[in-house]
């Protein structure tokens, strides 16, 4: 990946969490209604991450997905082969 677009997506992340920080203090500040809006975000937050991740499979191994995670190969694995193997097989990705 070229270096714009690394910049483009850090910025791009920078944005998003601004605007999490910021519905979490205007749900804090009173509006209980919101929440079960704010905790289906968690759910698209997730979905968003095995897209990521499936993307990345086309490319990259587990052993590298999963140091960029902090995380172990295995757990890595564990926690995604799955969701991927079922989007891959879903979107028609394979």
């Amino acid at each position: 990946m070229g270096k714009g677009r690394y910049v483009e997506t850090l910025e791009y992340i920078g944005m998003i969490r601004r605007a999490l920080r910021a519905l979490g203090r205007r749900v804090a500040g009173g509006d209980v209604e919101s929440l079960t809006d704010m905790l289906a975000l968690q759910k698209e937050y997730d979905a968003a991450v095995v897209a990521a991740v499936a993307g990345l499979r086309q490319e990259y191994s587990w052993a590298e997905i999963a140091a960029r995670a902090g995380i172990s190969k295995q757990s890595a694995h564990e926690r995604w082969a799955f969701k991927v193997n079922e989007l891959s097989e879903w979107e028609g990705v394979k």
